[in-house]
């Protein structure tokens, strides 16, 4: 095989991607859900669901994204050829999505298993708060058993704002909730060296680093059919992903009890390997982050705390508020000396921070209105700062 795959030695990785994965998203291509556009494939849907479940009652965490809505608006609305203007394409997305989301709803639920619709579009991830607001949204459903079933958002999107596919959208939630592994079930059995159609020596490629420049030769290069069939999208779409630490695997979605198996450990489809821990990822981009909107000073209980035993920072802690900062926005922690001591991602903005400065979380259903958070900085999004 050529020098991109990873050693030999590193077929344990393979399997233990999944079988290590706490937190998983799953997504399904339209071709697989509709039945090649025949309409909702009951049976496929049916048995997914029913491995979902298996799986969140093993105490894990999944979320699927799935395709389809427009190919069975199609359906429904009677009609033979894929629109082309925006307007049709978003309507008969409308007229799809109720028959999509109903039947992941009817199947999970059958399988004593919680659903929820949740439609995105790259505005939603684009802006700092409503990424938040939904990453919030997805952690709480996933903490209550619930597997959301997301698509984008094609009733509102145009193509100024567009995903462009959904193994993109898969991506950018495994980025947004932080997920262990992103699975792309597909209608291939995942990534060859060539296209095996047109070049007998083409080697399939079990497991291999993802982001190697050379996958995405050969998934769009010159010679090779594979591209055209949306394998691209799913190379850049697990080089995406790895940026938060998380691999990804591209498997036939008809394999017989494809997620089970990959969670027990068996090595099925194309493992593209992310090479940076989940973790160090998001915490080496807050360190790296240099524009900060402010920063807040604690005390030095509030300080010893966090330094010394990597606790959350409670807004009783804070003695005071600089500059003018977003729910979202990176700042940082400084100590009653004004010494930086770490940096993270705001739960409020400055002027809801000046409200709270000082108080118990009992206190911020009276002072804001609402209540949120009770950190206003969690530990998972704090990161020390070096020295």
């Amino acid at each position: 095989m050529a020098d991109f795959a990873l050693s030999v030695n590193d077929d344990v990785q393979q399997a233990s991607v999944l079988k290590t994965a706490r937190r998983i998203v799953v997504k399904v291509g339209s071709s697989l859900v509709t039945n090649e556009g025949r309409g909702l494939d009951e049976e496929a849907i049916g048995q997914w669901s029913q491995e979902l479940a298996a799986l969140v009652q093993q105490g894990r965490e999944l979320i699927m994204v799935s395709s389809g809505a427009v190919a069975e608006g199609m359906k429904r609305l009677g009609w033979a050829t894929r629109p082309k203007e925006i307007n049709e394409l978003q309507a008969a997305a409308a007229v799809g999505q109720m028959g999509l989301v109903q039947m992941y709803e009817t199947k999970l639920r059958e399988c004593g298993v919680g659903s929820a619709q949740v439609l995105l579009t790259h505005a939603d991830l684009a802006d700092r708060e409503r990424y938040l607001n939904a990453r919030s949204t997805l952690l709480t459903l996933l903490q209550l058993g619930v597997v959301p079933v997301i698509n984008e958002n094609d009733t509102v999107v145009n193509d100024e704002i567009k995903f462009g596919d959904n193994d993109t959208l898969g991506a950018l939630v495994a980025n947004l909730v932080e997920a262990d592994a992103l699975v792309i079930l597909t209608d291939q059995k995942g990534l060859y060296t060539a296209d095996p159609r047109r070049d007998p020596s083409a080697q399939f490629v079990h497991v291999a680093r993802a982001g190697d420049p050379q996958l995405e030769t050969m998934a769009g290069g010159a010679g090779s059919g594979i591209g055209k069939g949306g394998m691209i999208t799913k190379i850049l779409a697990a080089k995406r992903a790895a940026g938060s630490g998380a691999s990804t695997v591209i498997a036939w979605g008809r394999e017989p009890r494809v997620l089970q198996r990959l969670c027990q450990g068996e090595a099925i489809g194309t493992c593209l390997v992310a090479q940076t821990a989940k973790n160090q990822a998001r915490k080496q981009w807050m360190a790296d982050h240099l524009q900060m909107r402010g920063s807040v000073l604690v005390d030095s209980g509030a300080a010893g705390k966090i330094v010394r035993e990597g606790k959350s920072l409670l807004p009783i802690g804070m003695t005071a508020v600089e500059g003018d900062f977003s729910r979202g926005d990176v700042i940082a922690v400084r100590d009653p000396e004004g010494q930086e001591i770490a940096r993270g991602l705001a739960n409020y903005a400055s002027s809801e921070a000046r409200l709270i400065c000082r108080k118990s979380s009992s206190d911020f259903e009276r002072l804001l209105g609402y209540s949120a958070e009770p950190e206003m900085i969690h530990r998972d999004n704090l990161v020390l700062a070096r020295g």
